[in-house]
């Protein structure tokens, strides 16, 4: 069984779970059963509504790049719903797992049946609703204010071979654009005057411009079309892109607008006698990813475009790429695709962070012998327009020389 077979079982099961948590709600609160049913019904008749609506079932539907009134009341609260209630639901697991067990101790230990107060159970019952009920704040926080929480890095990174005159290079980063109703034009042309602000030497972005929708392509190549730097824009796509079948229709598209996507190309940057080499390579994994893509062997060329006599930088999205990069002496790599987790609880541990499932290159910099990657979080979100402690990034890197 697949990952995402697991998950969607778990979503389907979580449902249920809640289904019978409201009816047992709505018997200790309405005391008539014709209320019970109209109110039951009225409930059910929304949430399929919602369900079919954002499944696709009413028709196929377009994804709009503008936060449209069907986005804003139809499709965010049930994506709120669907993930605060799977959360709360693994809560809710976890909890009766740990009660039913030290019951079970208890009355091993005590040979007998375990008496609790009704004072401790008031408490743990008030303490298991907060526990529970913290999904669906979160959830709502990370819907209105974390995925806009943008947050400006500026990392510094050193690279021993950089040339003295390019100490001080800065490079600005985007990542995971994911332009729709929740990542409108408008809010990228937002981000695009942030960036522009730093003043930044180069710009790079790292892929995953659309979703899924092949008609989002033409929006996001005119709100980054803004993006302005002395030596220039260039990318690298990602996953999504290669799903949305776009890759070589949005290479072009960026091309008029004076942008250029680098796949598995390099290109000289810098003033004569002291450039940097930068690279860029299509979205790469070891593992099939995705629907109807095939596996790709990680950077199983890349020598053919690095220049030993220059430092050189690698835009790849995926940031499994950096084992294979870090061996063959790339001197800094720069990913997207993680969105740092997007849920993350980093004021916890930074090891929390769903994407640790899949890569142990989250966000931040990381080092290896032979070379540095940095993992940007990116400014969309994919899946539930939710962020919690990963907030949304641009990144502006300072180069030196040390």
């Amino acid at each position: 069984m697949s990952v995402f077979s697991i998950v969607l079982f778990v979503l389907f099961a979580a449902q249920v779970y809640w289904v019978f948590a409201v009816r047992r709600l709505l018997r200790r609160r309405i005391r008539s059963g014709s209320s019970r049913v109209i109110v039951g019904s009225v409930l059910g008749a929304v949430y399929l509504g919602l369900m079919a609506y954002n499944f696709g079932l009413l028709g196929r539907r377009y994804t709009p790049v503008r936060l449209t009134p069907g986005a804003a009341l139809l499709s965010a609260p049930f994506l709120w719903w669907a993930a605060s209630s799977l959360v709360a639901f693994l809560i809710i697991m976890l909890l009766t797992t740990v009660k039913w067990t030290a019951i079970g101790a208890l009355k091993i230990f005590r040979k007998g049946p375990a008496i609790e107060s009704p004072g401790r159970r008031v408490f743990l019952a008030r303490t298991a609703g907060l526990v529970t009920g913290a999904p669906f704040v979160a959830g709502a926080y990370g819907l209105f204010y974390g995925r806009l929480n943008l947050e400006t890095t500026h990392p510094r990174i050193v690279l021993p071979r950089l040339p003295r005159s390019l100490d001080g290079f800065r490079i600005a980063q985007l990542s995971d654009i994911h332009i729709g109703p929740f990542m409108p034009e408008d809010e990228i042309r937002k981000y695009v005057e942030i960036a522009n602000a730093q003043r930044a030497d180069l710009v790079v972005l790292t892929g995953d411009f659309v979703t899924t929708d092949p008609t989002t392509q033409d929006a996001v190549v005119a709100a980054l079309s803004g993006l302005k730097a002395p030596f220039g824009v260039f990318g690298s796509l990602g996953n999504h892109d290669g799903w949305a079948r776009v890759e070589n229709s949005i290479t072009r598209l960026f091309a008029e607008v004076g942008i250029r996507i680098l796949r598995d190309q390099r290109v000289s940057i810098g003033p004569p006698g002291a450039t940097l080499n930068l690279m860029g390579v299509d979205f790469q994994s070891l593992k099939a990813f995705g629907p109807s893509r095939p596996v790709i062997r990680l950077l199983d060329n890349i020598e053919s475009l690095m220049r030993p006599d220059q430092v050189n930088i690698l835009l790849s999205h995926n940031p499994d790429t950096f084992d294979r990069a870090a061996e063959v002496g790339i001197d800094l790599s720069l990913a997207g695709h993680t969105h740092g987790g997007q849920a993350a609880l980093e004021f916890i541990s930074p090891e929390i962070a769903p994407s640790r499932l899949v890569t142990p290159y989250v966000s931040g910099l990381f080092r290896k012998p032979g070379g540095q990657l940095y993992v940007n979080r990116g400014i969309g979100t994919i899946g539930v327009p939710i962020r919690i402690g990963a907030p949304p990034e641009i990144s502006i890197f300072e180069l030196t020389s040390g």
